[in-house]
């Protein structure tokens, strides 16, 4: 299984007077999409950084297509795009209640040296992981 889904309920904070979510809050629903994803596949950012590699977002793109609004449970479904090398894909797609989507985005990861700040393939043990 190369995706996952999470609920998320749209908590007032993140809205505007309207009750819309704000442009900005989307990528945290993305990185909790992520998280979640690799978590479920038995990797931890805790447990990648203590072992000194660094995983930072090199580019994320979204594309709107309706509002989240206040008190909506959305889904966020986290797809790994191909296998990894330096870098790790990810799509989403963002749905409401009624099965509308709402989001459709991807993300570009980097496996980073924490010693060097340099750019490193993808560890084996993390790709044994991916590929299961």
């Amino acid at each position: 299984m190369n995706f996952d889904e999470i609920p998320i309920r749209v908590r007032y904070g993140e809205t505007d007077q309207m009750g819309v979510v704000h442009h900005g809050n989307y990528a945290l629903y993305l990185e909790m999409g992520r998280t979640e994803w690799l978590r479920k596949k038995g990797i931890s950012y805790r447990e990648m950084e203590e072992s000194g590699i660094m995983l930072p977002v090199v580019s994320m793109s979204l594309n709107y297509k309706k509002s989240a609004l206040y008190d909506d449970v959305v889904k966020v479904k986290t797809q790994l795009k191909k296998t990894p090398a330096v870098r790790i894909e990810f799509d989403y797609e963002i749905t409401n209640q009624a099965g509308e989507i709402l989001v459709q985005a991807t993300t570009v990861l980097a496996f980073i040296d924490m010693k060097t700040k340099r750019p490193i393939k993808c560890p084996d043990y993390i790709l044994g992981k991916l590929t299961v």
